[in-house]
């Protein structure tokens, strides 16, 4: 319940700042071409506070954070006083008309680029695109990229961390190939190879672009020791203790800490026999895993956290930069994430994305959620993307910059 509210409460935040965003760009370039703007309105409905100023534009803050919208004055909709025809909108030259429809739009670009702008400032602590691991038989192990390489490009765009190999990679969805270039990591001897898409499986609601293709990631080091046990637990009822090494489940030699997981999920109330090394000795146990809800059924759960070596240094990396080359590097971000919204409309239209590669007002809502857990950087970039995404899609239905052209704007 409480992670719901948090969502909603995030999503709001993030509505209101781009609605607000986007809408004060039609209100101010209407104002400087000389257009009566009669209401500016954050939320539809009932209004909360309500306030006019000197020139008598009337500020609300409706119930319904859904849009916003700016009502200016237009003889197509309501009778106007000869001597105020001058300031109505159907009366402007088409140049106006056009840069106030635009202009919600561009300062949502706009937008975008100063929230990039501040999270280059302030720093983006990412990791560098190493491969820890290949799935088999996955779309990377047929173009035989192999662990330990580093992802330097995808079709000629930079990828200096995940995030932006993710990003390059959603760019591709409906392609029938994608050129990656790649290296040893700590290496510049660059080699390039096709994946072939035309079989890519991707859920965008229940898989990572990265994972889907079978890279995976280089992370902290998981070792198949038990480094805390936790009190009246599965496991501490079948006698595990911290520092155990387990080395066999079920007869079966455990390899990686992932696989003790999925016994355990899949096995709830089942006994597992677990073979362990501790302090130098070999001990067998059996262990019962306890029972929680699962999404679909049931799972197991046994309440032991493994050992983590953390990541070396060098596969960390910070993008931050001074104040003018940060202007530089959010214009390029912002322009990509442009791109990258065009042509997956694109795509849309033409059948080669299916609409749930789209995501909705709930995915949104849980997306602003956690990216405010994660901190102001991530929250400023969720809120760029967005952003971004708000401007193109209100391109797409400009309408004719002639007697049709309306009054009425909204986000």
């Amino acid at each position: 319940m409480l992670s719901i509210l948090w969502n909603l409460a995030a999503f709001i935040v993030a509505l209101g700042v781009l609605i607000t965003v986007h809408e004060f760009g039609h209100f101010w370039v209407a104002r400087r071409c000389g257009v009566r703007v009669e209401r500016f309105s954050i939320g539809f409905g009932k209004a909360l506070w309500r306030r006019t100023d000197r020139q008598g534009t009337e500020f609300v803050i409706a119930l319904i954070p859904l849009g916003g919208y700016v009502k200016m004055l237009d003889e197509r909709v309501e009778p106007v006083l000869p001597e105020m025809r001058h300031a109505a909108f159907n009366n402007k030259t088409v140049s106006q008309r056009a840069a106030i429809i635009a202009a919600g739009p561009v300062a949502n670009f706009i937008f975008a680029i100063f929230a990039y702008w501040l999270v280059f400032i302030i720093g983006i602590p990412s990791l560098r695109p190493v491969i820890g691991e290949i799935t088999p038989n996955s779309i990377a192990a047929e173009a035989q990229i192999s662990a330990g390489m580093e992802l330097k490009a995808i079709d000629g765009i930079e990828t200096p961390d995940w995030d932006a190999v993710r990003l390059a990679l959603i760019g591709k969805i409906g392609d029938a190939s994608a050129r990656v270039s790649y290296a040893p990591f700590g290496t510049n001897q660059t080699r390039d190879v096709t994946l072939d898409l035309s079989h890519w499986q991707f859920e965008p609601d229940k898989q990572d672009p990265v994972v889907s293709l079978g890279f995976r990631p280089r992370g902290p080091q998981i070792e198949n020791v038990l480094d805390e046990v936790q009190p009246q637990s599965a496991a501490n009822k079948a006698g595990l203790q911290a520092g155990d090494r387990i080395v066999k489940v079920n007869g079966q030699p455990l390899l990686q800490w992932s696989e003790f997981v999925n016994l355990v999920r899949d096995n709830p109330g089942q006994p597992l026999a677990v073979e362990i090394e501790r302090q130098g000795s070999p001990l067998s146990l059996t262990l019962i895993p306890d029972t929680k809800p699962g999404k679909a059924k049931a799972e197991g759960f046994a309440g032991v956290v493994p050992k983590i070596i953390p990541l070396p240094d060098e596969y960390k990396t910070v993008r931050q930069y001074g104040p003018f080359t940060a202007v530089a590097e959010a214009t390029d971000k912002t322009w990509q994430l442009m791109k990258l919204t065009v042509n997956m409309l694109g795509k849309l239209i033409t059948g080669d994305v299916k609409l749930n590669n789209l995501s909705g007002p709930i995915s949104i809502a849980q997306g602003a959620g956690m990216s405010a857990e994660y901190g102001l950087i991530y929250f400023l970039m969720f809120l760029a993307l967005i952003s971004v995404n708000l401007g193109i899609i209100n391109l797409f239905p400009l309408p004719v910059l002639g007697r049709r052209a309306p009054a009425l704007f909204g986000g």
